[in-house]
């Protein structure tokens, strides 16, 4: 049974339309659809907008809760023998004089660190001793006490393709104009500001980069901070307070989540991306005001991000902008994954759908992905960014962003805006996009689950299964592949995943390496869950996409 889904088409749709005529007509047929969403108001989008989200098959699902429930009642088990001085106990314990005291360290909340994610902590916090770039150099570490602690015998395992980094444009290096920049300016001006923008750690170079950022985005002003997360959780809270409302999309950033919480706004969830959630949610918002006093609310502000870093997916800014006018609210939008990596000129998610930057309120990003830099900004217009340059406690507290970094910046978005007279920038944009297609692709092609927009270079594969997260991991690095692994409670219990995050720095060659040893551990594994093999084909039409049911 073959099933042809036109890109953009509205019987396609993962939202409204005619998705539950497609369900059904799955159904009658006797096989379960992949969800796959596309635009549903064709007229707010200038290209197609596609994403794919195939469930999780339900004999996957069973075995994944039946592996959690295996472990916990070992958890339990063992936990029990630490308790009777059978097993040996790693963890922070109370003291024995301070056993009638609150106690300090929360025994309970700390199971699942204790006894599920210490068996697989081998597969996190790496360290590696080079640049972070297409590939790195790894220190090898061993284990005797099951991950509780690590040893190094001074090994170091050399060209590990790097498959996990957020170098999406591939500034991450030692080498070129970026490194030269802030080499030079770090013999001038030292690393360290000792001071904040508001005392003596305002450079002309600090000035430089904000107005830089302004005209990249196409905006007023900018404003520039020394760290990314501070950026959103110090800056929400100076927008929006008590008698605020603010809507956030289930699947925001701790840092937005942090943000929403300390500004003292009320906050409600809407369904990820989906439309007529946050409708919902906004029409009761004007229709019934606040709780109890039932008056309006002071300011309803939608917090949303342009990629999603463990879905892959992008906002339908479209289709928000238009229920920010339709109802008089205001836009916060998240860039940190998405500046530099969509759009034609890298300058994100706005320019990816055409669209004009005055219609977001509040532009947010971060330079610690596609400008291998550190830090973050808040771009708008001129009086947004100067109430915050008096409101916002990560302006007014926090020490200046220090010169080197502010180069490496203010060099890297000159590249990508053709400013250095040349076409380096464009073609790492275009060789971005170029490798994120061709390894979405032969990824579908070799039965993974991948989730999320097909434009987008954050691609998670669906592990689902515990015992799955520390072995793939082991065995990618074993064949001198990085990737980064992440299950419960960083995702849904049942949707654990590796994340593989595409640069402009790999090579043909590397992502065919990397494609190979992924299928190889992918059949070691048995992780090709996919019910809907994607057919290989070089000569089909760029706007069809064919799907034929495994029969498996």
């Amino acid at each position: 049974i073959k099933v042809y889904l036109k890109r953009g088409s509205a019987y396609s749709s993962g939202y409204g339309c005619n998705r539950g005529c497609v369900n059904l007509i799955a159904v009658l047929m006797g096989f379960a659809l992949q969800v796959y969403h596309a635009a549903c108001n064709g007229e707010l989008y200038s290209r197609p907008f596609i994403e794919s989200f195939e469930e999780t098959p339900m004999l996957v699902a069973v075995l994944t809760y039946m592996g959690y429930g295996i472990l916990t009642i070992f958890g339990y088990l063992r936990d029990f023998m630490r308790e009777w001085k059978i097993e040996k106990c790693h963890i922070a314990r109370e003291r024995e004089e301070q056993k009638d005291f609150v106690p300090l360290y929360q025994d309970f909340e700390n199971f699942y660190t204790r006894n599920l994610y210490m068996r697989i902590r081998d597969s996190w916090n790496r360290p590696i001793c080079s640049v972070p770039g297409a590939t790195f150099d790894l220190v090898e570490r061993s284990s005797n006490d099951y991950n509780w602690t690590f040893e190094y015998p001074g090994r170091v395992v050399k060209d590990v393709i790097n498959l996990g980094s957020y170098n999406y444009l591939g500034f991450a290096e030692n080498t070129g104009a970026c490194a030269t920049a802030a080499g030079e300016v770090t013999v001038k001006f030292g690393v360290g500001m000792a001071s904040t923008r508001q005392e003596m750690g305002n450079l002309d170079r600090h000035e430089e980069l904000e107005k830089l950022v302004a005209s990249f985005l196409g905006v007023e002003s900018a404003m520039a901070f020394g760290m990314g997360f501070a950026t959103n959780s110090m800056n929400i809270p100076a927008l929006a307070g008590k008698g605020c409302l603010i809507l956030s999309d289930e699947l925001n950033h701790a840092s937005l989540v942090l943000g929403a919480r300390l500004s003292g706004s009320t906050i409600r969830v809407f369904k990820h991306n989906n439309m007529q959630s946050l409708e919902r949610l906004l029409r009761d918002a004007i229709v019934h005001g606040q709780p109890r006093t039932h008056r309006p609310w002071k300011k309803i502000l939608i917090l949303v991000e342009g990629i999603y870093s463990m879905e892959g997916s992008i906002i339908r800014l479209p289709e928000v902008i238009a229920l920010k006018k339709k109802y008089k609210a205001y836009l916060y939008l998240d860039e940190a994954h998405s500046i530099g990596a969509l759009g034609p000129y890298g300058r994100g998610v706005v320019e990816y759908f055409g669209l004009d930057s005055k219609d977001v309120d509040v532009m947010m990003g971060t330079f610690t992905k596609s400008f291998g830099a550190a830090g973050g900004y808040i771009a708008g217009r001129k009086d947004l960014i100067d109430y915050l340059l008096t409101h916002s406690h990560s302006a007014i507290y926090a020490t200046s962003m220090p010169l080197p970094v502010v180069e490496q910046i203010i060099t890297s978005m000159k590249c990508i805006m053709g400013k250095d007279g040349t076409t380096i920038g464009r073609s790492r944009i275009q060789r971005l996009a170029e490798n994120t297609v061709y390894f979405r692709r032969r990824l579908r092609e070799m039965g993974f689950i991948i989730y999320g927009n097909n434009d987008s270079p954050v691609v998670p594969m669906m592990l689902y299964m515990p015992a799955k997260i520390g072995a793939f991991g082991r065995e990618m690095l074993k064949r001198n592949i990085g990737v980064v692994v992440v299950g419960f409670p960083a995702t849904p219990i049942i949707e654990s995943r590796a994340r593989f995050c595409i640069s402009a720095a790999h090579t043909k060659e590397m992502l065919d390496r990397a494609l190979d040893v992924i299928s190889e551990v992918g059949d070691l594994l048995q992780l090709k869950y996919s019910r809907h093999k994607v057919l290989p084909s070089l000569d089909r039409p760029f706007d069809e996409t064919t799907y034929e049911e495994n029969k498996e």
